[in-house]
């Protein structure tokens, strides 16, 4: 391991790739401290003492890696980011039009990304005021007005200031994505859970008894043995090509294979899901405090945020079975996008190949969609699970259990593909890598 390591700072281009990333992370923290102007200090760091007592705050305080209870420039995180990538992949398969920029290659990608970032801002916006009203009436903040001084001019300031951070931190994800090592989202996502993994732990430690504690963690430690096993599992097509005659050249014979792994779209599920879950919160805050709004706000309160008896975020059944469902919609739905038997067939045939014991055509199709869903299922059902078992012993024991599966399955999710880009660099340069 040291060896791939010292190996990994000999390639100046993957060395510089690496400090770049890490520059990059360095900034993002920083930007984590820094206070949104226009908000009162003294309150935010009383707001912040006590964040661990509000179900929905210590969610989303989560994924922005503490910038939320800090009213910072990055306070709204990546997470409009995520959501407007689902909504724009939704939104593919309905519209014929943006289902047929998806197919013309890089340059339809670059078109769908441009709409991207600018649904990004919008929801930005969105949030950014609805945390505005909902910090200055105290509902999340258990009474704590974080905006004193509430007039046109502050509250532009403050929603204007939260909205840049979430263009910053999205060209900033994209800067690691082309310059750095792995998905830049994905790994801003993974240094916002790490850095809030000692809190939470403290947080648990408090909560819980010794036994509790222990039993949660060591079932921590064995979800991310088995995530890590699991992710390295394939089934493996085997394709053969025939011979073909050009010239004097003979071309073609070989034998390969197409890897599909149980588990294709990676961690991908779990963040759409995770973001999916913060809409009824948003949704409780935009209610009126009164009749029909105040019933439905206090049935999202009880179900899907509620706070455990001895304070921080306890789920509730409801809240673990809609995430569970989310998880094993997405992991479907970004499986078929990822993978598309009818394509791959047509690949296949075009290049002269043919899966033995399969004809061309029609029937490979058939083929490779029954072997994709045999395989899709254990890996949907996977996640479902390795998301929600540490959200069940928090909701038997009544303890707060804010690093949760989604937490977990993220952070070894992009640790273990990280880890495989520099491997893949490293075995390129002929050196072994962190996995040989």
């Amino acid at each position: 391991m040291l060896t791939a390591f010292r190996n990994a700072f000999r390639i100046h281009d993957l060395r510089n790739k690496i400090l770049f990333t890490l520059f990059i992370f360095a900034i993002y923290r920083l930007g984590a401290t820094i206070p949104v102007p226009g908000v009162d200090l003294a309150a935010v760091r009383s707001f912040a003492d006590r964040a661990a007592d509000s179900g929905f705050i210590g969610l989303l305080n989560l994924f922005s890696g503490g910038a939320l209870t800090q009213m910072s420039i990055f306070a709204l995180g990546i997470m409009p980011y995520i959501t407007s990538s689902i909504i724009m992949q939704l939104l593919a398969v309905v519209i014929p039009k943006l289902q047929a920029l998806q197919e013309e290659g890089e340059s339809g990608r670059k078109v769908i990304t441009q709409w991207t970032r600018y649904v990004t801002v919008i929801l930005a916006l969105l949030q950014s005021t609805g945390f505005a009203f909902l910090f200055h009436s105290g509902q999340f903040t258990g009474g704590i007005d974080l905006i004193p001084d509430w007039t046109p001019r502050t509250v532009i300031l403050v929603v204007m200031t939260m909205t840049a951070g979430t263009a910053l931190l999205m060209w900033m994800g994209e800067l690691i994505t082309q310059r750095g090592i792995g998905n830049g989202m994905s790994l801003l996502i993974f240094v916002s859970i790490i850095s809030q993994i000692p809190s939470q732990l403290a947080v648990l430690n408090a909560n819980s008894s010794t036994y509790q504690f222990t039993i949660i963690a060591a079932v921590m430690v064995a979800l991310t043995i088995g995530i890590i096993y699991i992710e390295q599992g394939q089934r493996r097509i085997p394709v053969q090509f025939s011979r073909r005659v050009r010239g004097r050249k003979v071309l073609g014979g070989q034998s390969t294979y197409i890897p599909l792994k149980v588990n294709m779209a990676g961690v991908i599920p779990v963040i759409f899901a995770t973001s999916i879950m913060y809409f009824p919160a948003l949704i409780s805050s935009a209610l009126p405090s009164a009749g029909w709004g105040a019933a439905i706000r206090q049935w999202i309160e009880d179900n899907l945020l509620r706070t455990g008896s001895q304070g921080g975020f306890s789920p509730s059944l409801w809240y673990i079975f809609v995430l569970a469902t989310l998880v094993v919609f997405f992991t479907y739905f970004y499986t078929a996008i990822q993978f598309d038997p009818e394509r791959q067939a047509d690949m296949i045939q075009r290049q002269g190949g043919f899966i033995p014991g399969i004809r061309p055509g029609r029937a490979t199709v058939n083929y490779l969609s029954h072997v994709l869903s045999r395989i899709t299922l254990p890996g949907a059902l996977y996640l479902a699970l390795v998301t929600i078992v540490p959200s069940l012993f928090g909701w038997w024991w009544g303890v707060p259990v804010g690093l949760s599966g989604v937490s977990i399955i993220i952070v070894a999710g992009v640790a273990l593909e990280t880890t495989k880009q520099i491997e893949s660099q490293l075995t390129m340069r002929n050196y072994e890598g962190f996995l040989s």
